[in-house]
């Protein structure tokens, strides 16, 4: 029963350890390639945020005041808005961000109509796709956090099962079946005593038959066996319990 118990904790102990092995790969795929993502982010936001300067340092050429304070003052609701939903990797939930535009919403659509419109409109285009890519970097980067504790978690299971409990449950195992030999050996060795005592038995009872089936052959063949058999057995005889003899008076 306890082998039993062992040999199914051991193959549970073996398919678990391939299924984390698994979600370990795929969970280190997906790392990369969100990895490879961020550089990518990385890099483009930087030439993004170089360009949208330009184009804020133009727009202030071009209008000749600060025009920052006049889009604050004339933008009601956001345009610009962000919305999360969970994409499941291996069974692990990542929050994943997406930019959406409200076209109906253009609070500041008169700014620069003196002058600078041009260059308002082409910072606008610029610093929107700054904010695309920054919610972009932002989700990976949530994702990449993620991704790290539990790919850490996982490879600490995996190594627990391959180093510690599979090793642990084989001795287990080979020591009872180490054990389950020895009672064997033990059981072959006591049945083969059996066999070797009986043996012996018979043997003596044979003797014993041959010794007697001898005697009797000496015996038929001694003159004198007739007469000492009868006599033998009328002393052997049984007394009649009717004969005529009177018993003794018994008083009570």
């Amino acid at each position: 029963m306890t082998l039993g118990v062992m040999k199914g904790k051991l193959k549970g102990a073996q398919q678990g350890h391939s299924l984390l092995k698994r979600k370990s790969e795929a969970l280190t795929k997906r790392f990369r390639e969100i990895l490879k993502r961020i550089e990518d982010a990385k890099t483009k936001m930087g030439t993004v945020m170089q360009t949208a300067s330009f184009s804020l340092a133009e727009v202030t050429y071009a209008t000749g005041e600060n025009i920052g304070y006049q889009v604050q003052e004339s933008v009601q609701n956001a345009r610009f808005k962000v919305r999360s939903r969970a994409e499941n990797v291996s069974g692990v939930i990542l929050p994943t961000f997406e930019k959406y535009i409200d076209e109906e919403i253009n609070d500041f659509k008169l700014t620069g109509l003196g002058r600078g419109g041009q260059q308002v409109t082409k910072a606008k285009l610029v610093y929107s796709s700054a904010v695309e890519t920054l919610v972009e970097l932002a989700s990976l980067q949530v994702s990449f956090g993620i991704l790290d504790e539990v790919i850490k978690v996982t490879n600490r299971r995996v190594n627990a099962i391959e180093h510690v409990i599979i090793p642990r449950t084989e001795n287990t195992i080979n020591y009872i079946n180490s054990e389950l030999d020895e009672l064997d050996r033990e059981e072959f060795y006591r049945l083969k005593k059996v066999q070797e005592k009986k043996q012996e038995a018979l043997a003596r009872a044979d003797e014993e038959l041959k010794k007697k089936l001898i005697e009797e052959a000496e015996n038929e063949n001694n003159p004198h066996f007739e007469s000492h058999e009868v006599e033998k057995l009328t002393d052997n005889e049984p007394q009649d319990i009717l004969q005529d003899e009177e018993d003794d008076d018994v008083i009570f």
